[in-house]
């Protein structure tokens, strides 16, 4: 009886898992007569509590970066008492640090200079900035200081959160925080970037949804750019080096 059951309970295991792996993905982009080629602003959730982690100074730069999220609780067991039912656990930590990136599901990140008390936002609007990475071998060849950002600032799909399922789009600044600007186009998704530092150039690749399926497949275009990171003004130019 208890081979039998044992089995019953494996082959529900792997019947769940079947039906999770059917499931289809929500698309990224949901679609209707008010939208349609316009930005869909996002609202802050103004329920959940913001805390900060500890701040991170990027080395040879004179400014501290604050991460900033939402204080988070799950459900799971207590430690204290195995046999209890499913308590809360929170989570005090909002970002991780590694190799000059800063990664997580942050809220915005603030900078200070070390020699000052003042603490100035890296944006005053809804974000959810995945990574913040400080471009140390631009830094260390041309003094130029920048961070790159990857982050969804629009909820494209509709759902009335601001996270990862929405678009992802890429974001650069000095590393005050000044000089926030936008470089992947609305409603194009961020596949990739990378830095030639031979030619203090940010070359990055997007994806754009042409038949407007909400979905990024092979039927849409994939559109390459450069940014010249010395310029006074970043301006992404596109080139094509398919044809």
């Amino acid at each position: 009886m208890k081979f039998t059951t044992r089995y019953i309970a494996l082959g529900l295991l792997v019947f769940a898992a079947s039906c999770r792996e059917s499931e289809p993905e929500k698309p990224k982009v949901t679609y209707s007569d008010s939208n349609k080629g316009k930005q869909v602003e996002a609202r802050q959730d103004t329920s959940q509590i913001k805390i900060a982690d500890l701040p991170i100074q990027m080395e040879g730069t004179k400014y501290l970066i604050h991460p900033i999220g939402d204080y988070r609780i799950y459900e799971g067991r207590s430690k204290a008492a195995a046999n209890s039912s499913s308590a809360e656990r929170v989570s005090f930590s909002v970002s991780n640090y590694n190799l000059f990136e800063i990664t997580g599901f942050l809220q915005n990140l603030k900078f200070q200079h070390i020699d000052s008390t003042a603490i100035r936002p890296l944006t005053t609007r809804p974000v959810s900035i995945q990574t913040a990475t400080y471009l140390n071998t631009v830094a260390l060849k041309s003094k130029l200081q920048l961070m790159v950002y990857s982050l969804s600032d629009m909820d494209t799909n509709k759902d009335g959160r601001l996270d990862a399922s929405d678009i992802k789009t890429l974001y650069i600044s000095e590393i005050s925080g000044a000089r926030f600007t936008k470089l992947s186009g609305d409603f194009q998704e961020l596949i990739d970037w990378n830095v030639v530092e031979s030619k203090n150039r940010l070359y990055f690749r997007t994806i754009e949804d042409t038949n407007k399926n909400g979905e990024f497949d092979k039927d849409d275009v994939v559109k390459y750019h450069f940014v010249d990171l010395m310029a006074k003004e970043w301006k992404p130019e596109n080139y094509d080096p398919v044809q």
